[in-house]
């Protein structure tokens, strides 16, 4: 594959300033590399210095015209991608070499019509688990071992905390007060949160034996074995291999922190295969909680509570991208809504 050193240079220069200036996240800086490989690719690795209006078209018919995996790429990740592109050749136009190169004018170029826009950033509507979906996986995991009143522990924690599974992976004993079901989610203590935030929050009450589940496991790990406050809240399973066998068997759970959040993904695919239900996606029990949540709020203050409880810094986080209602709940509403005026207003 053909290499461009200059414009590996330059890539190298943005994405420390990206890092080092901006504060951006790894993750966030490789989805931005993406979205730069992808100009690259289409115009065969030529000069960044080579932008002009007319290559700023001709990508944005090209990425729309693209696929993966034999489908056509999603608005959203176009959106995402020429965005990307546009904040880099943006920074560009402003360094030695490239000044009288890139002008802003070429650089508008790089512009999504606004239908495409609105249908890229508009919320979607995302299908998530109910409480009662939560609490029939719970209740079908049959305990014969460590690792299945781990998993079943694990699920409840999912929604009643409505935290990020990232977060959940790296969370240790000492994060989390069994008394009081305060969580302290704090990135010193090694919790890996959004931006690295100190997240104060703590389980929502929706169930007793789903609190129960978390607390009997918290309780087993302390007091039965042994675990101390550094160690993991929901610890790696234990891979050993039995007599001759090839195979490696899992029954009993180690002091560790999980490498990735996969491992959440797996155990949740497994049990909702044994038990027969449709799976949701760790972060779809997010978008559950929040919504169960949002039922009882009375007032501003607690849709503020609520909204801080899940480490939104905007309330409108809360109400727009996960608060929004699905088809069902809306016409519910709705129906039993009374649009009759009172009769003093009638006769007035």
């Amino acid at each position: 594959m053909k290499v461009n050193i200059k414009n590996e240079k330059i890539k190298r220069r943005y994405f420390h300033r990206m890092r080092e200036a901006e504060g951006l996240a790894k993750a966030t800086i490789c989805k931005i590399e993406k979205s730069i490989l992808l100009y690259e690719e289409f115009t065969s690795r030529e000069d960044f210095g080579l932008f002009n209006p007319k290559r700023a078209t001709t990508f944005k018919e090209w990425i729309n015209a693209r696929k993966y995996k034999r489908k056509p790429v999603s608005v959203t990740t176009i959106y995402h991608h020429i965005r990307n592109l546009k904040a880099f050749f943006t920074w560009l136009s402003g360094q030695t070499g490239f000044k009288s190169k890139i002008s802003l004018d070429s650089i508008s170029y790089l512009t999504l019509d606004r239908k495409t826009v609105r249908a890229a950033t508009s919320p979607v509507l995302t299908r998530f688990p109910t409480l009662a979906y939560v609490r029939k996986l719970a209740d079908s995991i049959e305990i014969r071992n460590p690792i299945h009143n781990r998993d079943r522990a694990l699920i409840s924690f999912l929604f009643l905390s409505g935290m990020r599974y990232s977060a959940i992976c790296s969370l240790p004993l000492i994060c989390f007060n069994r008394s009081t079901l305060e969580i302290s989610q704090d990135p010193q203590k090694g919790v890996d949160t959004k931006f690295g935030k100190t997240i104060l929050s703590r389980l929502l009450p929706f169930d007793n034996v789903l609190i129960g589940y978390v607390t009997s496991w918290y309780d087993y790990l302390e007091r039965e074995r042994g675990f101390l406050p550094k160690d993991p809240l929901f610890p790696q399973s234990k891979l050993e291999q039995k007599g001759d066998s090839i195979a490696f068997v899992s029954d009993d759970i180690v002091p560790a922190f999980w490498h990735s959040s996969n491992s959440i993904r797996t155990i949740l695919q497994r049990h909702t295969y044994k038990a027969g239900l449709e799976y949701f996606k760790p972060h779809a029990f997010r978008h559950g909680a929040i919504h169960h949540a949002m039922k009882y709020c009375k007032n501003a203050e607690q849709i503020k509570a609520l909204s801080q409880n899940f480490g939104h810094e905007n309330i409108g986080t809360t109400l727009t991208t996960y608060g929004k209602l699905d088809w069902y709940s809306q016409s519910e509403i709705i129906t039993k809504m009374s649009f009759k005026e009172d009769d003093d207003e009638e006769t007035s």
